[in-house]
């Protein structure tokens, strides 16, 4: 898979440990030498803003997508190469959802997770066919990974779905392994077995 435009979803605001930010300015710097379009939700804090900000400094491109009401609040970052203002939430996730080809989630908050798992159910369903992965930093995501393993346990996610979903430790590592993914082939619904 070729990819040209990456979004990445993560916090507003920077976490407690300083290897978030590290991580984020690492990820915005790989996606800028590698010539990819890092595509996000546009603001200018938190790791929002650091993984905006290491893209341009490593001369790369970068877009915004944001609600009128969080540019009104001042939250929009204005040295992007492009900011659209979009009507609401919504609107904003199907935008850059249209001009992506692969998505990464950083740590962060209840936006990052509602982000990750939308886009990762439309893929389930088969509305699109594109890569999605977390970037591990400081073992992070752990809880979420043995949580989603229990679902698979469970017999509520199948293994196909679950590993849809990419993890690795460093930017060049993930953004390699999403280059390479092919789209899991597995009907979303199957009938139970009989009991």
């Amino acid at each position: 898979m070729s990819l040209k435009a990456v979004c990445v979803f993560c916090g507003a605001k920077n976490g407690t440990d300083p290897v978030y930010r590290e991580t984020a300015e690492a990820l915005g710097r790989a996606l800028a030498e590698r010539g990819l379009t890092l595509v996000y939700g546009g603001g200018a804090v938190g790791l929002m803003g650091v993984v905006a900000d290491a893209a341009l400094a490593a001369g790369g491109e970068v877009v915004g997508i944001i609600p009128q009401s969080l540019k009104d609040a001042e939250v929009g970052h204005k040295g992007l190469t492009r900011l659209e203002v979009v009507d609401g939430m919504h609107a904003r996730k199907a935008r850059m959802s249209e001009l992506s080809d692969a998505f990464i989630a950083l740590p962060g908050g209840l936006g990052t997770l509602e982000e990750l798992f939308e886009v990762w159910t439309w893929g389930q369903l088969g509305y699109h066919a594109k890569p999605l992965g977390l970037l591990e930093v400081n073992d992070f995501y752990a809880p979420l990974a043995q949580f989603l393993d229990h679902l698979v346990s469970q017999g509520f996610v199948t293994a196909p779905h679950r590993q849809m979903l990419q993890v690795r430790q460093s930017a060049p590592e993930l953004l390699d392994a999403l280059e390479h993914w092919k789209p899991t082939v597995a009907p979303r619904w199957q009938k139970d077995a009989p009991t």
